[in-house]
């Protein structure tokens, strides 16, 4: 068992530093965020994420973990800081990831190995992580290791996607490769596939994400053409599913999550060839435009109205609301020039009233409301997240509520007979 140093304590790096410290390591948890460190500390681990609380704790109260404000040396340094998206310029934003290798650099020593596990564009670890650490006087040639390793989980199932998991580790030289591969051999079940260099593994990464992406790009191209034609898109993919070469996803409201509409972008950082990948990305994101139409199918002026759109979180029975899109539909329904009607007077008129509910999400920065409140007078509900809380919602209750009895389903999560036989007017994509 070694040494571990594991600099970031979120979604990522906190079930990690556990999960080192449960299998036997000397792990030291760092952070820069001083609440963060502070809270750990007091035990309080703020993640709704099943099991991991209690996993934290076992790891702090063992001893195996220790939330330090200062980094420690160590055998093995784990990068796990977050990789901010630039919209603007459709760039990967990697400040932490250098402030990271700043940090590792006064305390790394010959025979150290660094590991980054944060999502990069391809060539990151090299030209990023490399030249900052070297500025310590050793050289990632043979003094001390640096390899990539990315991390492959989903909220939701973190502990056992930590455990289950393929691995995928580059180094820059075979003895970081094996140092790191040593390292996940202590708790991987799942197989370990090594490449010759961080590069490939970070492309790896990537293109892991876009695939899934592009295909729900197509999946969602499919909804708007079957809509075209009056058929039913979810019924067309099921029967094109059973050829045995064919495997459409389903259609949705978009993509949300830190990964799947971020990370084709990262592929395009040092190439120009993002073409049928760039397509995927103007499609997903073009989903909520399309759920704002088939609302306007029922509610043709929305100026005024009161849409509860039922989602924040991005995917169900999570709390993760990175990139939204329920939050992005209440907006593009407030401001968005796709919601408002015109003015009589050539201007812009009101926009609609939205009211946001989410049984999964807490976040005091959010105007979140109550599934009562949220639906109480509303024209129109728009299922957004397919959390299980809105599958077995009571249709004939909510109609007594609402001023209008209208559902977009963005999701499929819904029985539309059911809401149907109990008055609805309903789309679905």
């Amino acid at each position: 068992m070694s040494t571990v140093c594991v600099h970031g304590l979120g979604y990522i790096g906190l079930p990690t530093a556990a999960m080192l410290a449960n299998s036997g390591h000397d792990v030291r948890g760092y952070d820069v965020d001083d609440d963060l460190v502070a809270s750990l500390r007091d035990g309080d681990v703020d993640m709704n994420e099943p099991g991991l609380s209690e996993f934290v704790e076992r790891a702090l109260d063992g001893g195996g973990l220790t939330v330090v404000d200062e980094v420690a040396p160590a055998a093995y340094h784990l990068v796990c800081v977050p990789t901010p998206f630039d919209e603007a310029e459709r760039r990967a934003d990697l400040e932490y990831v250098r402030a990271a290798s700043r940090a590792v650099r006064p305390v790394l020593r010959e025979g150290d190995t660094v590991i980054l596990e944060s999502t990069v564009p391809p060539g990151a670890t090299h030209s990023e992580m490399r030249p900052i650490l070297e500025e310590s006087g050793l050289s990632a040639d043979g003094e001390f290791g640096l390899a990539h390793c990315p991390e492959t989980v989903l909220p939701g199932d973190i502990i056992a996607e930590l455990r289950a998991n393929d691995r995928i580790v580059g180094g820059l030289t075979a003895e970081a490769t094996a140092a790191s591969v040593a390292l996940y051999e202590s708790f991987v079940d799942g197989e370990i596939r090594t490449t010759a260099g961080p590069t490939t593994a970070e492309f790896v990464k990537l293109i892991q994400n876009t695939a899934r992406d592009v295909n729900i790009g197509l999946a969602n191209e499919i909804a708007r053409l079957a809509h075209d034609y009056g058929i039913d898109s979810r019924e067309a993919i099921e029967m094109a599913n059973a050829h045995p070469r064919v495997d459409i996803l389903r259609p949705g409201p978009g993509v949300g999550g830190h990964c799947l509409p971020i990370d084709p972008w990262f592929l395009g950082d040092g190439s120009d060839e993002l073409d049928l990948i760039a397509a995927a990305r103007r499609v997903n994101d073009g989903m909520v435009g399309f759920v704002v139409e088939l609302l306007r199918e029922l509610v043709p002026d929305l100026a005024g109205k009161r849409i509860a759109v039922l989602g924040a979180a991005y995917k169900g029975n999570v709390d993760d609301t990175r990139m939204s899109r329920g939050l992005a539909l209440a907006r593009e329904l407030q401001h968005g020039p796709e919601a408002l009607a015109p003015a009589t007077d050539g201007g812009v008129s009101d926009s609609a009233s939205v009211a946001v509910h989410d049984p999964h999400v807490s976040d005091a920065t959010l105007d979140l409301r109550d599934l009562d409140d949220a639906t109480r007078d509303a024209d129109a509900v728009v299922v957004v997240t397919d959390h299980d809380e809105f599958a077995d919602l009571d249709p004939a209750e909510l109609a007594e509520r609402m001023a209008e009895p209208n559902v977009v389903d963005a999701t499929g999560i819904l029985d539309l007979g059911r809401w149907r036989d109990a008055g609805f007017s309903t789309r679905r994509v």
